[in-house]
């Protein structure tokens, strides 16, 4: 009898470990019903390998990124959930993984540990939920506290990833900040979401040429429209015009030059304007491409 409730505790254990990316907390293995002598002796016997009080990391201490993030939330009890930067890596709209956890947990708490950012507030149930099994603010939330962190351009690039994973659009998250509006981050992001300024674009590059389109006079283009058959950066559709911006990365071999060009072609074809601009051109020699949009422009405004 009592073998088979040791059998019973260690399934439970490894499947709560396995939910959990391969960590556990002191207190969850308490409720399993695993006694302080047994969880010890696997301590010593580094079957249990401690990453902060009260929380280890099971069979090995190698973690991924979402273990060590588990891991961090465990720490703060079960109330805690992943936040700030740390919320916006696990959603995948940040890229940077820092060293430091953010933690969000609930005023009463009171939690210290190295290595995480324990910020006590008010979180209303709806803010937290689970992602990938790991307690994490919302998007919507984890934007708008994202919004007090990034630059504009940052904030701008976490809004288009927003989008692209399908977590939310622009139009769900300017009729969500109504829920949010005592948090500092709102209004930088309801600026950031300005309809006269705002477009989703999917690089530094088209974020950089936006304000230079307008500088040069040109209205707001339409952005992640397909035209001829491909998806282009930028289109004009009342103009006539239609602009591409050639990244480092992507338009450098002479397999994506012949396609640039095929696609060019048939947009020509087509009677649309096509400018395409390099990377070097919009980041050294903004004054040229402004200039270029400028002429462009006026001369298809008054062929209209």
């Amino acid at each position: 009898m009592g073998g088979q409730i040791v059998q019973s505790i260690a399934a439970a254990v490894w499947e709560l470990v396995d939910r959990q990316h391969g960590v556990i907390a002191r207190w969850q293995l308490l409720q399993l019903g695993m006694s302080r002598h047994a969880i010890d002796h696997r301590i010593a016997s580094g079957r249990l390998h401690r990453l902060w009080r009260g929380v280890y990391a099971v069979g090995r201490p190698q973690l991924t990124p979402e273990g060590w993030w588990m891991a961090a939330v465990l720490a703060c009890g079960p109330t805690g959930a992943l936040s700030h930067l740390s919320a916006g890596s696990l959603w995948g709209v940040v890229g940077e993984r820092r060293a430091l956890v953010d933690v969000s947990v609930p005023l009463h708490v009171r939690r210290r540990h190295e290595g995480i950012v324990v910020r006590r507030r008010t979180l209303g149930e709806a803010e937290t939920t689970r992602h990938r099994g790991i307690p994490v603010l919302a998007v919507v939330p984890t934007l708008v506290d994202l919004a007090t962190l990034l630059d504009r351009d940052a904030l701008e690039a976490a809004i288009s990833e927003a989008d692209k994973r399908d977590l939310t659009d622009p139009e769900r998250l300017r009729s969500a900040l109504d829920a949010f509006s005592h948090r500092p981050g709102v209004a930088l992001l309801r600026r950031t979401l300005d309809r006269r300024t705002f477009r989703l674009t999917d690089s530094w590059l088209e974020r950089r040429f936006l304000p230079i389109a307008r500088r040069a006079g040109l209205p707001l283009p339409e952005t992640r429209r397909y035209a001829n058959g491909a998806r282009v950066d930028f289109l004009w559709p009342e103009l006539g015009l239609l602009v591409e911006t050639d990244g480092l990365r992507y338009h450098r071999t002479p397999a994506q030059q012949t396609k640039d060009r095929r696609r060019d072609q048939l947009h020509t074809a087509a009677g649309l304007v096509v400018l395409r601009f390099t990377h070097e051109q919009i980041r050294y020699q903004p004054a040229h491409v402004e200039e270029v949009l400028r002429t462009v422009g006026a001369r298809l405004t008054r062929n209209d």
